[in-house]
């Protein structure tokens, strides 16, 4: 499995951006995803994460409201769409892949990565 992360880049405080992933292999069809992020100086954290459906999603509470995770399996891509941003948004945003049905929170859970895309918020 591989994944291709894109759409990040610079915007103002209050803005809206959209990440892509796009992923490549099989079975992508049959494997919960999840965003997380890495600012500067600070651990990874969980963004936001969708079953193998879409019919089930799961927030982080620093983002709840702004941010919208979706998936669409006849295109193998599943997109955060992030909007109100703010400064403390900014980070490296990482798209990833766990091998089962179920939503996880837990990076650990998840063995494929993509490369990640910066979002730079400015204030």
């Amino acid at each position: 499995v591989q994944l291709q992360a894109s759409g990040g880049g610079l915007v103002q405080a209050g803005g809206s951006l959209r990440l892509s992933c796009a992923a490549s292999g099989r079975a992508f069809s049959m494997y919960s995803k999840g965003w997380f992020r890495q600012a500067p100086g600070k651990e990874r954290e969980f963004v936001a994460a969708i079953n193998w459906n879409g019919r089930s999603t799961y927030y982080a509470e620093s983002v709840k409201g702004r941010f919208t995770i979706s998936r669409d399996n006849a295109k193998n891509t599943v997109d955060l769409q992030m909007s109100s941003l703010k400064p403390e948004d900014t980070a490296v945003y990482y798209c990833a892949t766990t091998v089962g049905g179920s939503y996880e929170i837990d990076w650990n859970k998840y063995p494929y990565w993509g490369q990640g895309t910066l979002v730079t918020v400015s204030s």
